[in-house]
């Protein structure tokens, strides 16, 4: 009796082991769906680096097949009409941070280029777009729901962090006392997510320092196939500091309150149509 109820608890482990192990199978597959545009952007931004020499610039051709893949993903269903516009909106909004920040010497974009605007190659801001159409496809793929999330101060918040990353240049950086902001704003705040047929959540908060996590790996990945380049990067890749975990911690957030605010209004109007 004893060696049979040994058995059957090393089995309910095993099981419960093997369930743990497929779930967080799913999770990395789920992700990697999430993540297709920005690897697919990054790809061919990688492809550009190694090709002949062709009549058009290497920046003016990333352009280009960055408007034909987001194209392709709206046809393709990856996005709706609504995540399109998330999209474009943090596409402006990061085109806006480029030209300040290339401007004021944060960073820069050596090669030449036809769509190059103050030093701006027109696909930077599609480093932008690619974080937008992540959360836009998590959103669908997760049923991401939000709990005890407050809008309007985490909007301010939010706004506040980005007028920030241009005028700490000039003023003191409020980097540190905005996190401290972020996170009360956010307290209380829960994400939930289905992963097969289970659901979790997590902290509001956590999810933003993980993605700011990936973002800056992804970031250190983009710049070592020339996406752009950091001023100790111009003689030779070196990986990017690791104070830009943080900035992209707190960047994130500008994009998930833009995504939050237009899914927002996508739910009233399915509400009012309905």
């Amino acid at each position: 009796m004893l060696n049979h109820s040994v058995t059957c608890g090393v089995l309910l482990g095993m099981h419960g082991f093997l369930g743990g192990v497929g779930q967080l199978l799913r999770f990395a597959v789920m992700q990697a769906r999430c993540c297709a545009f920005a690897v697919a952007l990054l790809g061919g931004i990688a492809v550009s680096r190694v090709l002949p020499e062709l009549p058009i610039a290497r920046y003016d051709l990333v352009l280009v097949y960055g408007i034909l893949l987001t194209v392709g993903a709206r046809m393709m269903g990856w996005e709706s009409r609504r995540d399109t516009l998330v999209i474009a909106a943090c596409h402006v909004v990061g085109l806006l941070f480029e030209l300040v920040k290339v401007r004021l010497g944060s960073w820069s974009y050596p090669e030449d280029a036809v769509t190059k605007i103050a030093g701006v190659p027109l696909y930077g801001g599609f480093m932008y777009a690619a974080v937008a159409s992540y959360v836009c496809r998590a959103w669908h793929l997760f049923e991401l729901r939000f709990t005890g999330y407050r809008a309007a101060a985490t909007a301010v918040v939010a706004a506040a962090v980005y007028v920030n990353f241009f005028t700490h240049h000039w003023l003191p950086d409020l980097r540190w006392p905005l996190a401290a902001a972020m996170v009360g704003v956010t307290a209380g705040a829960w994400v939930g997510f289905t992963v097969g047929r289970r659901r979790y959540r997590m902290p509001l908060a956590v999810s933003f320092v993980l993605i700011g996590f990936f973002l800056w790996v992804a970031e250190n990945a983009a710049t070592y196939v020339g996406a752009w380049s950091y001023p100790h990067q111009l003689e030779g890749w070196e990986p990017v500091a690791l104070g830009k975990f943080g900035a992209w911690a707190l960047l994130i957030s500008v994009t998930f309150v833009l995504a939050e605010r237009l899914k927002a209004a996508e739910g009233t109007e399915s509400r009012a149509a309905g």
